[in-house]
């Protein structure tokens, strides 16, 4: 299974991981799996960071690389057409930039979505997992 991680879940998986269920633990934990982020996660993270509504151990950059190292992640990067494809979503979709981009991300390479996120879960553009289950 392909799995893309919404922001929150990635931080979850790294700093509270109970608050994830035990299918999406799991999921992740698996061998199995291929985990992806994406770079609009890490611009979500620092500006949270920035703006002191989250802590992490050590600086932004090591906080990535041993995330990524633990999650045995890959990276995807925002191309021309994923962000294309975030302003080409079906109608009524939610306006967040940056879920836009990560449903864009999913919906372009096929990818699961690991999410708590009530409005991209309620979605049937997408495939999804519901984090907390």
């Amino acid at each position: 299974m392909n799995l893309l991680l919404d922001t929150h879940v990635w931080i979850w998986s790294q700093e509270s991981p109970e608050r994830l269920g035990e299918l999406a633990r799991e999921r992740l934990s698996n061998p199995a799996n291929v985990l992806y982020v994406s770079t609009i996660s890490t611009l979500e993270i620092a500006r949270l960071v920035e703006g002191g509504v989250i802590e992490l151990k050590g600086t932004i950059a090591s906080w990535i690389r041993r995330s990524t190292d633990a999650l045995r992640s890959r990276t995807v990067e925002v191309s021309h057409d994923i962000a294309m494809a975030a302003y080409a979503l079906p109608e009524g979709f939610h306006r967040d930039p940056a879920d836009r981009i990560l449903v864009a991300t999913a919906r372009r390479l096929n990818l699961t979505l690991v999410t708590a996120d009530e409005r991209i879960l309620t979605s049937s553009c997408l495939r999804t997992l519901d984090a907390r289950t």
